[in-house]
C-alpha cells in the first residue's frame, strides 16, 4: 500500500495547492524529503516571495532585461 506524503501551499487568492508526493512501502523517508524538495522548487514560490519582497519600477525591470539582452547577447557572438 503506498503512503502519501503532502503539503498544503497557499498562493495568492487564497487557492490552496498540494503536492503529493507517492512513497512506496519500505522508502527511505530521505528520498521522499529529496522529491519533495524537487517539486517544491519547481513550484517557484520561494522565488516569487523574494522578488515581492521589494518593489521594484517597472522602467528599472525593462533595463534589467535590456542589460541581461545585451550581456547574454555579446557572449552567444563570443563564443561564435
Amino acid at each position: 500500500m503506498k503512503n502519501l506524503f503532502t503539503f498544503a501551499l497557499s498562493k495568492k487568492g487564497g487557492v490552496c495547492n498540494m503536492i503529493i508526493v507517492p512513497i512506496k512501502e519500505g522508502e527511505n523517508i530521505e528520498r521522499a524529503l529529496k522529491k519533495f524538495k524537487r517539486k517544491f522548487e519547481k513550484t517557484g514560490i520561494v522565488r516569487e516571495l523574494r522578488d515581492r519582497k521589494t518593489f521594484e519600477k517597472p522602467s528599472v525591470r525593462k533595463r534589467d532585461e535590456k542589460k541581461k539582452a545585451i550581456y547574454v547577447q555579446k557572449l552567444q557572438i563570443r563564443d561564435e
